[in-house]
């Protein structure tokens, strides 16, 4: 009993000794691959399939570079059999040799996502001469799908875009081709599939689980990306695989361009961008002469905020002027005087440029068109850079950045202060509109820098002049019947097969809303404090306001005890804002009675306009709680300020009108009187005294604020003008 349990125990050491062998036996060399792919021209998809070839070094043999695409419009019917006539005549090459395994992928819409090991363990482990990469679709013949062998699990039908296998099958099978170039070659290889003699004698399987092929098409929630220490995998959830060659065919080339910001080594958390200095072109050894020549093309198609600021931001590019074409297409009235401000200043600056104005009567899509063919028909654009007037740029480098970058279409990832709004999108719905990508708000937020190749760029964007001369030459970028010319541009440029980029490894500047920019008001852009709080501060709020913040003391002087003076206006604001209150001329004339307030009457009246008769009301609240609540908390330490006030008002003090104020407490904790001109220029006289201190402040300077207590100690009163005109911004607060 006993030798006979050994000799059970000899046979399955022997037959797992045996299988170990097989297994050794099974192993393939690399140097016996060969991937073979065929594609016409060098497109933005062949290249990016060939880095990823070279970062794993397969040997590639690429046919038909050169070519007339004789193969039918592949994307929307049937056809491709040109790839097989090439093949026919390739593999005739190496029909005798037994040891050579070839790889055929398309290399439009492929990328490897691993090594010729990985590759080769894996066909090796199927145990198949041939295997093709299979897909949940029947094409182009559904009525074929009956005929395909039952498939307990995985996808059942043949895709022919990725397969693989030894030389002398390949040879039998492809030389069986005898139809033309515009027949379908994924119908000819399912149909020798089919035939069961034929599946036999070369032994061939489909990819059923996607092991070495992962076809996206019906599989996208399948697919999802796997970071690896030194790589990204796509990896197949539903079978638990990690493919080696990811193909996005049919309408799945979005998502494909998604895994192609990560996979193989794209991008990574660990080493973040790893392609992004690959190609870069360099600017800092070139002349000013010789520098690229760009069309600067800008675009006022709406009441756009600070569009003043943005037009001077044109002239500060870190760009010679010379190389610079510009192109303004402004279609509103209401700026016409800024885009004429904005030439007397800087016409020099700009020879032959071109102003399109409103009376030209052009609608967007022919602006943009006008301009985009202008680049194309002249040899000398070297880049078309468009920018909408929505667009704060705040680096000047912008455009040598963009060029260095050497992308064929690029744009500077921008987004509204705190939002998550840019000028990009990461995903597309089925519907072809916004949809939010697992990555987009990393990338929006800067938590993921690089390169992204994304389906929908707007508002600012560079473009290749070589690019528009080539692939896109016949395109009409921008008109099309009931579409928004972003949504023709980008779509026209995704079924060209170029890729859109954008980069976020810069700060470049935001976009600003024009939502509710009211442009009856004399100066719409005071009101835009909510909307685009950064660009009003720029305009509206001192330049050494933060100053104040300094550990020594910074702008802030005290003139008399606890009364406190530092910067708070530019000097655009007060010139606005006294303008805009003679603009309204509802002043008060300075009597004891006032509907305007509770109760009808004031005591200490002024002549005077207040905050809520310009509908200024709710932004001045936001300008004491975001600028004054920090200076009083910094002033008074341990009292915090609720910012509520009820009188906010501008008085005007004249000789001949009221001159000035009799001594009074004011109904407020604390009090900021903001001088809105200059003493000596506007005005001689003025300034306040404070009693119980004898301390007089007689020259404000404009833009400048005092705070003081309003009630008991800090009694007041405002001393004569003598000629001309003072404006002073008072506000009471937490009364």
């Amino acid at each position: 009993m006993e030798s006979r349990w050994h000799a059970v125990m000899l046979v399955i050491l022997l037959g797992c000794f045996h299988t170990t062998v097989n297994a050794e036996q099974q192993t393939l060399s690399p140097e016996n691959l060969l991937v073979i792919t065929a594609a016409t021209e060098e497109t933005d998809g062949f290249n990016r399939f060939m880095r990823t070839a070279r970062e794993f070094n397969y040997t590639v043999k690429v046919l038909g570079l050169g070519e007339e695409w004789k193969g039918g419009d592949v994307a929307h019917t049937v056809g491709g059999g040109q790839k097989v006539r090439w093949l026919k005549n390739e593999l005739l090459k190496h029909a005798h040799n037994k040891d050579l395994i070839i790889l055929f992928v398309d290399s439009y819409d492929v990328l490897l996502a691993s090594g010729p090991e990985d590759l080769l363990w894996k066909f090796s482990r199927m145990r198949h001469r041939v295997v093709f990469s299979a897909e949940g679709f029947c094409w182009p013949d559904q009525r074929l799908a009956p005929k395909y062998p039952p498939v307990h699990t995985g996808k059942r039908y043949l895709n022919s875009g990725g397969f693989m296998g030894y030389a002398p099958e390949l040879v039998e099978i492809v030389q069986q081709w005898k139809h033309k170039d515009n027949d379908d070659d994924q119908l000819f290889y399912t149909k020798i599939y089919l035939d069961k003699a034929q599946r036999t004698k070369f032994n061939m399987t489909l990819d059923h689980r996607s092991r070495i092929f992962q076809n996206l098409n019906g599989a996208l929630e399948e697919v999802v990306l796997k970071f690896e220490k030194a790589r990204v995998r796509a990896r197949n959830v539903a079978y638990d695989t990690l493919p080696v060659v990811i193909h996005g065919n049919g309408p799945t080339k979005l998502q494909l361009n998604y895994l192609g910001n990560y996979v193989p080594m794209a991008w990574t958390h660990e080493t973040g961008c790893g392609i992004c200095d690959d190609d870069l072109l360099y600017l800092n050894d070139l002349t000013d002469e010789e520098m690229p020549l760009v069309f600067v093309s800008v675009f006022i198609e709406q009441p756009t905020p600070f569009l003043e600021e943005f037009l001077e931001r044109l002239t500060t590019f870190n760009y010679p002027t010379s190389r610079m074409k510009l192109f303004i297409h402004n279609n509103v009235v209401h700026h016409e005087k800024h885009i004429q401000r904005f030439w007397e200043r800087h016409r020099s600056e700009f020879p032959g440029a071109r102003l399109v104005g409103p009376e030209e009567n052009l609608q967007q899509a022919q602006a943009r068109t006008m301009a985009v063919e202008a680049c194309k028909k002249d040899v000398e654009c070297d880049y078309y850079f468009s920018i909408d007037a929505d667009v704060a740029v705040v680096n000047p480098d912008i455009l040598r950045i963009l060029i260095e970058e050497n992308k064929p279409v690029i744009a500077p990832m921008l987004s509204r202060h705190g939002k998550l709004w840019s000028n990009f999108w990461g995903a597309l719905s089925p519907e072809g509109f916004y949809s939010r990508s697992e990555d987009y708000i990393d990338i929006v937020q800067g938590k993921r820098v690089g390169l992204w190749n994304v389906p929908y760029i707007t508002q600012v964007y560079l473009i290749q002049g070589s690019v528009l001369r080539g692939r896109l030459l016949q395109a009409s970028l921008y008109s099309q019947d009931g579409m928004d010319p972003d949504m023709v541009f980008c779509r026209t440029i995704r079924d060209q097969g170029v890729f859109m980029f954008v980069s976020n490894r810069d700060e470049f500047g935001r976009l600003v809303s024009s939502a509710n920019y009211n442009i009856s008001r004399l100066h719409p852009d005071m009101w835009q404090i909510f909307d685009n709080p950064v660009d009003w501060k720029e305009k509206y709020i001192h330049e050494s306001y933060s100053k104040i913040f300094e550990e020594e003391g910074g702008m802030v002087e005290q003139p008399c005890p606890d009364v406190y003076w530092f910067p708070a206006f530019s000097e655009r604001m007060c010139d606005d804002l006294v303008e805009t209150m003679e603009d309204n001329g509802g002043w008060s004339g300075g009597k004891h009675t006032d509907e305007r307030l509770a109760g009808g009457y004031e005591n200490v009246p002024t002549v005077d306009i207040h905050m809520n008769q310009i509908q200024f009301e709710k932004e001045w609240l936001k300008f004491l709680k975001e600028y004054i609540v920090p200076v009083t908390e910094k002033l008074y330490p341990g009292y915090y300020p609720k910012a509520q006030a009820v009188m906010n008002f501008v008085v005007r003090y004249r000789p001949d009108e009221q001159p000035s104020l009799r001594p009074h407490h004011d109904s407020s904790t604390f009090t900021i009187n903001i001088a809105l001109n200059s003493k000596g220029l506007d005005y001689q006289g003025g300034g306040c005294r404070f009693l119980r201190y004898d301390c007089k402040v007689e020259a404000p300077r404009k833009g400048w604020s005092f705070m003081h207590p309003g009630r008991l100690t800090h009694y007041h009163e405002g001393l004569p003008t003598t000629q001309g005109t003072r404006y002073i911004m008072v506000s009471f607060v937490d009364p």
